[in-house]
């Protein structure tokens, strides 16, 4: 066994928690290296590209959630308009655009200082949120990339809940 593989195989490593979990879901999931785990799942709306990266300078493992949605230069400031918007609503984790790419992603960090073993549970959370914000407003995005419409008008159509049977 090299040291590459003691230390992927490691139960005190988060990414073999991360592991587990894209396992136990059946989700596709490629190891690129001791630091960094890709996992690519089925969502309603699309496919999510989850990229989990432990950072062991600042002892944190941090999640970017990706879909393939290209902001076009003439969009971007409405799109960075909507992030701020979406930004607002949430309690955890955060949309960024990035700009030399122009993707859009969901992301947020646990932060594990003192060699703190992260539990299944919390790397199940991290999930959860990260594929339920992108689900949530991944409309939201399309209305303002494809549609044309102000972050406010997505920001309305993304925060319109039915209740009840028709």
């Amino acid at each position: 066994m090299s040291l590459l593989e003691g230390i992927v195989d490691s139960r005190t490593n988060p990414l073999a928690v991360v592991e587990d979990i894209a396992s136990d879901n059946n989700w596709a999931f490629e190891r690129s290296g001791e630091d960094e785990v890709t996992i690519v799942t089925k969502g309603q709306w699309t496919d999510y590209q989850l990229s989990f990266t432990w950072m062991g300078e600042i002892e944190a493992l941090h999640l970017a959630c990706a879909f393939d949605m290209k902001i076009p230069q003439a969009r971007r400031a409405e799109v960075q308009r909507l992030v701020a918007a979406i930004n607002e609503q949430l309690w955890v984790g955060h949309f960024d655009l990035w700009t030399h790419t122009g993707m859009i992603m969901h992301r947020q960090a646990l932060v594990l200082p003192n060699r703190m073993i992260a539990s299944t549970s919390q790397c199940e959370v991290m999930v959860d949120g990260a594929l339920h914000g992108c689900e949530r407003y991944y409309p939201a995005f399309q209305f303002v990339v494809w549609a044309g419409k102000t972050a406010e008008q997505a920001m309305d159509a993304a925060m319109f809940d039915t209740y009840g049977e028709a």
